[in-house]
């Protein structure tokens, strides 16, 4: 029988267990991040600087930097809410194409980026091909 104190201390050792997990994953993803913004040209410091970073992200992907504020679509119910995350979808896919990857590995980045962002950083088969967008947002991927 646990008596109080060793129920404490249970769990706070998952808590503590739960919290340095939470932060390698943070870590390795900061890390990830930075290798992909230097393998498509960019400093890497750039990928860890708020509202830099997407704007940077964007000119890796070839979208013109006021593309940012597509996320005020979120502020329209329902309809921007579905916006949003089609535009989710195609960002993920041409950032998956501007590393010369498939449709598929685009939509697993749009999925599971805490996954698919380290694959895309750390692999040595995977480089950065150029931007694969002109400019403007299409969803040609999607439809």
């Amino acid at each position: 029988m646990i008596n109080e104190s060793g129920l404490l201390a249970l769990i706070l050792g998952i808590f503590a267990g739960f919290w340095l997990i939470w932060v390698a994953i943070i870590v390795l993803l900061i890390i990830a991040n930075w290798k992909m913004f230097e393998k498509a040209g960019k400093p890497g410091w750039a990928s860890i600087v708020p509202i830099y970073n997407v704007i940077v992200l964007f000119e890796i992907i070839g979208y013109k930097w006021y593309y940012i504020f597509v996320s005020a679509l979120a502020l329209i119910p329902v309809v921007g809410s579905i916006a949003l995350v089609l535009f989710a979808i195609s960002y993920s896919i041409k950032l998956a194409k501007s590393f010369g990857q498939s449709t598929a590995f685009g939509i697993g980045l749009w999925l599971l980026s805490p996954i698919f962002i380290p694959i895309i950083a750390f692999s040595s088969d995977i480089k950065y091909v150029g931007p694969s967008v002109n400019g403007d947002i299409d969803f040609n991927d999607l439809f």
